[in-house]
């Protein structure tokens, strides 16, 4: 069997906590000179990027897959980590003249949000090249700087590989040469319901089109759980059920690797989809999208508890 190729970003989220109001510190009236400082009382850096949070997942589940993004003078420890957990970082460009992306987050006790976003070396994803590697099956274009995206969408069809095309946020980025362009490619589309509106509205495709047409079409539903769109049929698939919900962040990432692990093994398609569920139900049980772990037989005993059939 072929290898996984997995597109998309790698990123550092820097996450600081305002023990206070935002509000309480903004006068409105005076927003057009806004100068403001926040003493915040706890800093976590976290691992993160839709590329590596796929990638560490899919090793979770046994495979080997080969990180094809654009990374910074500051990945080595990151890279050190996901080599750890069974990802192939070789083929990862690495920028030495510029850092890894990085999402610098400050909450206030409201859960209000203020966000900046650095792309720094995602924004060089157009330099990753697809077509030097070899023995690649499938091929996942997950949110990067569009142009690479681009890129590797031509690339995994010149390549002749099945691509996973998985748009999500940067559907409101991306060309619309782009994104026909994928969907015209995809063996897999994966989006939630207001991605796939998105994708509708822009292409005049709806799932039942995608699916009729050749695509197997998941559409993510969060806590309502997902459905499998095939040519002919709609598989309805649970969460896989947990009291323990502390972070999303990364869950659709880890949809995306456990349904892949299951359909490449020819498992049935409702099987792929509960092992996705599974495999996003482990992220949001922990802070951040790479701080879970499991065996491949710790993962089929808690599939069987939650779906009462085995993991064939």
């Amino acid at each position: 069997m072929g290898s996984i190729a997995v597109t998309g970003s790698v990123a550092y989220d820097t996450i600081m906590v305002f023990p206070g109001h935002f509000a309480e510190h903004i006068i409105s009236d005076q927003a057009h000179i806004l100068n403001v400082s926040f003493l915040v009382e706890r800093l976590e850096k976290r691992r993160g990027g839709t590329a590596a949070n796929i990638a560490f997942n899919l090793a979770l589940l046994g495979e080997r897959p080969l990180l094809c993004a654009a990374v910074g003078n500051d990945f080595a420890e990151y890279g050190a980590a996901l080599s750890a957990a069974g990802v192939d970082t070789s083929p990862a460009l690495l920028c030495d003249d510029i850092s890894t992306a990085t999402c610098f987050i400050t909450t206030d006790i409201d859960d209000n949000q203020i966000t900046a976003f650095y792309p720094g070396a995602m924004g060089r994803a157009a330099a990753v090249n697809l077509e030097s590697l070899s023995g690649v099956e499938h091929v996942i274009v997950a949110p990067d700087a569009p142009d690479g995206m681009g890129l590797h969408v031509e690339q995994a069809v010149w390549m002749g590989a099945k691509l996973v095309f998985a748009p999500a946020q940067q559907l409101s980025s991306m060309s619309d040469q782009t994104l026909l362009a994928g969907l015209d490619a995809a063996w897999l589309v994966v989006g939630n319901d207001y991605e796939f509106q998105l994708i509708q509205r822009r292409s005049g495709r709806d799932v039942a089109a995608l699916a009729a047409a050749g695509a197997i079409v998941a559409l993510t539903r969060g806590g309502q759980g997902s459905e499998l769109h095939i040519e002919g049929g709609v598989h309805a698939v649970p969460v896989a059920a947990t009291e323990t919900v502390v972070d999303p962040t990364g869950a659709g990432d880890a949809y995306i690797a456990g349904l892949l692990a299951g359909l490449r093994y020819g498992r049935p398609p409702q099987v792929s989809a509960r092992m996705g569920a599974l495999a996003a139900t482990y992220v949001i049980e922990q802070q951040g999208p790479q701080s879970h772990t499991y065996t491949r037989d710790q993962f089929a005993e808690r599939y069987l508890e939650a779906f009462g059939q085995a993991l064939d």
